[in-house]
Order: C-alpha cells, then structure tokens, then sequence
C-alpha cells in the first residue's frame, strides 16, 4: 500500500511542479496519518500544499487504497530536512548539516559541518578544514541544519 502511495504522491508531485521529498506514516488512536513532505526550489507555499493534499486525497478516494480511518497532510520538509535517503544527502551537498554517529552500542557523537561528497558507502563532512568521513551504516541521525542569527541590539 505504501508503494502504490509513493507511486501517486509521486506523480501529483512532478505534474505540479513539486518534488516528493519523503512520505512518514505516523500510527494513532485515531487513525494513521500518512505525511507527504514536497519541496521545490525558491520554497513550498501553502497553495502547493493544498493542491498536492487535494490532489492525492482525490486518488486514494476513487481508487479505495487506503481501507481504514486516516488522515493526510501535506507539508513542506523545511529548512532543516530529515536526510534518510542517499538521495537526501545528494541534495544536500556544501550545506550545514548535523549528524550524529557510531560505531559502538552507546558511542554517540554529533558533529555540525558542511556535507562535501556523497560517496557509495560514507559521506566527507568538513569541520573547519578538517575532514571527517562517516560510513553511512554508523549514522544514527542526520538532517541539513540551519543556524539563526542573533540581531544586533
């Protein structure tokens, strides 16, 4: 069921001029909430959301594929983006990113730095100068981040 959401989400998407950035299935009481993150270069505004979730929800209608009680949201996936996907990272590259990683059951370190290259089994992250390769199988958690500037007073 998941594949055949993927496959509408991603059609709505390129046909409104969106990307499919990642679907997230959250399980409730009250149902489950499929979450549909879209992004777009200048930025996703609040029409691109509704059209999507109009769209899409139409389709699940009509064709039934989702039997139970549910509810849809669409949503930009923001400026500090979820990297889950190797194509998340390539995305990403020569921006700030956070990850946190380890090798051992318990070793949790968390570095911020630039993500340099995506390569076929770890990612070059550049810490001041200094270079840090991660193999992707010891990354516990990563997203691009972004930091907000104080104002002057």
């Amino acid at each position: 069921m998941i594949r055949k959401i993927e496959e509408i989400s991603q059609i709505v998407c390129s046909e409104n001029n969106v990307s499919l950035y990642d679907i997230e299935i959250k399980h409730t009481q009250k149902g489950e909430v499929y979450i549909i993150y879209i992004n777009k270069i200048g930025g996703v505004t609040i029409t691109d959301c509704a059209t999507i979730s109009r769209k899409i929800g139409n389709i699940l209608e009509e064709e039934d594929i989702i039997r139970d009680r549910y509810y849809l949201e669409v949503s930009s996936c923001g400026i500090e983006r979820k990297l889950n996907f190797k194509k998340h990272y390539m995305g990403a590259i020569n921006e700030k990113v956070k990850i946190t990683y380890g090798d051992a059951p318990g070793e949790k370190k968390t570095i911020i730095g630039i993500l340099k290259e995506v390569l076929l089994d770890k990612i070059i992250v550049e810490i001041e100068e200094e270079i840090i390769e991660i193999p992707f199988n010891e990354i516990k958690k990563a997203r691009t981040y972004f930091e907000f500037k104080k104002e002057k007073e």
